[in-house]
């Protein structure tokens, strides 16, 4: 497959911290690549530099052979990469479709509003496509938390990304949300590159394709989940030896 965005030797330093160290991967569509470690192993800070949050200190991020290296979060972007956050970003006093209506691509905010323009029809298919499309007119505030993670990624998904970066979309969910979760990853992986941070290793090894697993900013290993699981060192750093 080809690889659609990619970080070659990406490091991050804050001052005498080196949070990110060397780190390369690949996401291609059609895959979804779980990143996992223990909390403070580099992982979200590396989603930040894949999404133009944070420029990486050194390395180099390309999206389709193209190096976007210190591009801002907007230009990466409108590249095709969309993110989610560990908490969610959205606008509670808006509706659900207000909500997913605001991340459709326009020049003018007031040309995306109309109630004729295309974007009604981009959110709107969004939110079915994560299952909430009879939550339409809902007021984003009065959702359940398994409800607005939902429509976060429906957030994204109007932005209408080739990538897909989501970093810890489980966190607080059920174990029912999140089997219905994990079927939403398995389907968005058909036809974007997805990578994803979660510390719920029963969803992760159930959806991934492939894996990193990051410690101290470094990769610790990489491989298929077979290969993870059976890691004599990342059962020490992180797994633990029941999984």
């Amino acid at each position: 497959m080809t690889a659609v965005l990619q970080a070659i030797g990406a490091s991050r330093r804050f001052g005498g911290l080196l949070a990110v160290a060397d780190v390369s991967l690949e996401l291609s569509v059609g895959e979804l690549h779980a990143v996992i470690g223990p909390n403070g192993a580099g992982k979200s800070t590396l989603v930040n530099i894949l999404a133009g949050e944070l420029p990486p200190t050194s390395g180099s991020i390309r999206i389709d052979g193209r190096d976007v290296t210190g591009w801002s979060a907007w230009r990466i972007a409108r590249c095709g990469v969309g993110r989610s956050f560990q908490r969610t970003n959205l606008m509670p006093d808006m509706t659900v479709l207000e909500n997913a209506r605001l991340a459709v691509p326009a020049r003018r905010l007031w040309r995306r509003l109309r109630q004729d323009h295309p974007s009604r029809t981009i959110a709107r298919a969004a939110l079915a496509r994560v299952g909430i499309a009879d939550l339409a007119d809902r007021v984003a505030a009065t959702l359940s938390h398994g409800q607005l993670r939902q429509l976060e990624i429906a957030v994204v998904l109007a932005m209408q990304p080739k990538v897909l970066l989501l970093d810890e979309p489980l966190a607080g969910m059920g174990p029912e949300e999140c089997e219905t979760f994990a079927g939403l990853l398995r389907e968005l992986a058909h036809d974007h590159a997805v990578l994803l941070v979660e510390h719920d290793m029963d969803v992760v090894f159930a959806v991934a394709h492939r894996m990193t697993v990051m410690l101290d900013g470094r990769v610790l290993a990489r491989g298929a989940p077979a290969e993870i699981r059976a890691s004599p060192a990342v059962r020490d750093a992180y797994l633990g030896h029941d999984v």
